[in-house]
């Protein structure tokens, strides 16, 4: 059984979630321990894995209040996604000329 007093509970409990606390719990281990390095590495390991990256940070939000530097951390977890997903990459200034 997870410790959810850890980890924060989760309204899903599927492979999928199960998948994403896995590799949250390896990338850092620690909310106090998660900050802008942490989210990308994060990013791409759920990316190698084929996991939604707006899912997965869907259940970091949920724990934004034990995140130091939260609003840095959302930052950066934004640019990769528009970097790094069909949202962000097909349209350009260049779009819109």
């Amino acid at each position: 059984m997870r410790n959810h007093n850890q980890l924060g509970s989760t309204e899903i409990d599927s492979p999928i979630q199960a998948s994403i606390e896995q590799i949250w719990q390896n990338v850092c281990g620690g909310w106090d321990q998660f900050n802008q390095s942490a989210v990308l590495d994060f990013l791409s390991q759920c990316e190698k894995k084929g996991i939604d990256s707006q899912f997965a940070m869907s259940w970091i939000e949920k724990n934004k209040d034990k995140i130091p530097d939260w609003q840095t951390v959302s930052r950066v977890s934004l640019d990769w996604m528009n970097q790094h997903t069909a949202a962000g990459s097909p349209l350009s200034n260049e779009t819109f000329k």
